[in-house]
């Protein structure tokens, strides 16, 4: 039977305030600091404290849910959810629930079939717990707990189970991420834990619109986690009911090493949690004109960016998407666009998801320590669109000044690359060629006319890679044509 899958996500991002969401700790990198370094009585839940709320994480809460078309309710109110676990120092963690800061929003993704709108259905603010780490033997078999992440700041953001396969989640969790990082709310580092997501994943049978029954999958923590988690997940309950066997609603880890889903407990309801209001915390009342301020102070989104980028630089919709996912690319290439004078932007656009991005990959490092300037990149794309150096010779210069620093200039100049166009020398090469390889040259005029490629590349060998391909090309088209005529003519 052919299944339809339907996903919904629930996405944990923490905001990147300077203190905690109850107290006065200062938010620090939990997998730099020294474990329980920055704590107090407030988030280590010491009896006959008081919780006071962050303004500044309230604001940020409301920036990401106007980016998300969200609405905002002009009165929200904390709960406590209860349950007990040796990282919630409380006992409980103070969330919403019944009355959330901002619901009814939406995100928009590119799919390979168009456009599709994911529905947003609550952004709400809550606290983080504690770390813990699990030592095995033969060290040990015990658990520390790291409270310096208890009571940091949290916006969870909850979708509607409104995605149907893996490219849709991918495309809706980078979405979502962009807009994280573009409202200068949350680094996007996953590495260090600042976004992490809980798949809700069910199967239907396909042209069904019935749900089946979900499970959760639990802190997924990147976005190769999550899709092998989701995916996993998806072939295990096809294969379930495909042998008439039930899909239980549970909750479940995700084991990295064996690459599979195991189950942690049965899903919780939210009667489980015994939600009640925050009696400690005073209704949370959000002005409508401190709303729109923020709403003026928003910078321009990814989706609105990348359209911009099609308009004004004739860029493809991949292209500008891939340029605006991370804010500090699209600023690398606007500010190179901008210092072109021969080169088109889409030329710039090309060489930066291309050749740079390839030496980012490799190095494993953004585009913010890149030692290419955009300004620099621009001058050896002109000097390529002025004809100076061919592609091949403008791609071992990029090279050399992604590992050096050295402008294109000094490159060429050290190198001696100026790309040769002088038809004189270019045809004595071509000849000298032709003249060195009869047997090629004879298959050739046989009729085995791919061997023009394979003269080109051995002229352009002759020439280190330097000479102009357009009049390599011609030249040789023009020498190898005499040669066919002289042949017929014998």
């Amino acid at each position: 039977m052919k299944y339809e899958p339907v996903i919904g996500l629930e996405v944990h991002a923490e905001l990147a305030t300077r203190t905690k969401m109850f107290c006065g700790c200062r938010t620090v990198d939990t997998t730099a600091a020294l474990p329980n370094t920055s704590v107090c009585p407030v988030c280590a839940g010491m009896p006959g404290t008081l919780p006071v709320l962050n303004r500044r994480a309230v604001e940020f809460a409301i920036r990401v849910a106007l980016a998300l078309d969200c609405e905002i309710r002009p009165t929200s109110i904390f709960a406590r959810k209860n349950y007990f676990y040796p990282d919630l120092p409380k006992g409980y963690q103070i969330s919403q629930y019944e009355h959330p800061l901002a619901e009814n929003g939406s995100l928009a993704i590119d799919t390979p079939s168009g456009e599709r709108v994911i529905r947003i259905r609550r952004a709400h603010l809550e606290e983080d717990t504690g770390k813990l780490t699990h030592v095995a033997a033969p060290e040990g078999d015990y658990s520390l707990v790291d409270l310096n992440r208890a009571g940091v700041p949290l916006l969870e953001i909850v979708s509607e189970p409104d995605m149907h396969s893996l490219e849709e989640v991918r495309a809706y969790a980078t979405g979502l991420r962009a807009i994280l990082r573009a409202t200068g709310v949350n680094s996007g580092d996953m590495e260090k834990g600042v976004i992490r997501f809980e798949a809700n994943v069910s199967i239907r049978p396909q042209g069904s619109s019935e749900l089946g029954t979900r499970v959760e999958i639990k802190n997924l923590n990147s976005f190769r986690a999550m899709e092998r988690a989701v995916a996993y997940e998806l072939e295990r309950q096809a294969g379930l009911l495909d042998h008439s066997g039930q899909v239980s609603q549970e909750t479940l880890g995700w084991d990295e090493t064996n690459q599979c889903t195991f189950s942690q407990r049965s899903k919780e309801e939210a009667h489980d949690y015994r939600y009640f209001p925050e009696p400690d915390i005073p209704p949370l009342l959000v002005d409508e004109g401190w709303v729109e301020e923020i709403r003026r102070g928003l910078p321009e989104l990814p989706r609105a960016k990348a359209r911009r980028f099609q308009a004004q630089y004739r860029l493809t919709a991949a292209e500008a998407s891939t340029l605006t996912i991370e804010e500090e690319v699209a600023a690398y290439f606007e500010v190179c666009a901008a210092s072109l004078r021969k080169a088109s932007p889409r030329t710039a656009a090309l060489w930066i998801s291309g050749e740079v991005f390839a030496h980012l990959n490799q190095v494993d490092a953004s585009i913010t320590g890149l030692k290419v300037s955009p300004a620099a990149l621009a001058e050896l794309l002109d000097i390529f669109e002025a004809g100076q150096v061919n592609q091949n010779t403008a791609k071992v210069v990029l090279a050399e000044m992604l590992a050096h620093g050295n402008s294109a200039a000094q490159v060429i100049r050290e190198k001696n690359l100026l790309q040769m166009s002088d038809t004189g020398v270019i045809a004595r090469l071509v000849s000298d060629v032709i003249t060195a390889h009869p047997s090629e040259l004879a298959s050739y005029l046989a009729g085995k006319e791919t061997l023009a490629n394979w003269f080109f590349g051995q002229v352009m060998r002759a020439a280190g890679g330097k000479a102009n391909p357009a009049v390599l090309k011609t030249e040789l088209e023009k020498q190898l044509q005499a040669m066919k005529e002289s042949s017929s003519d014998a």
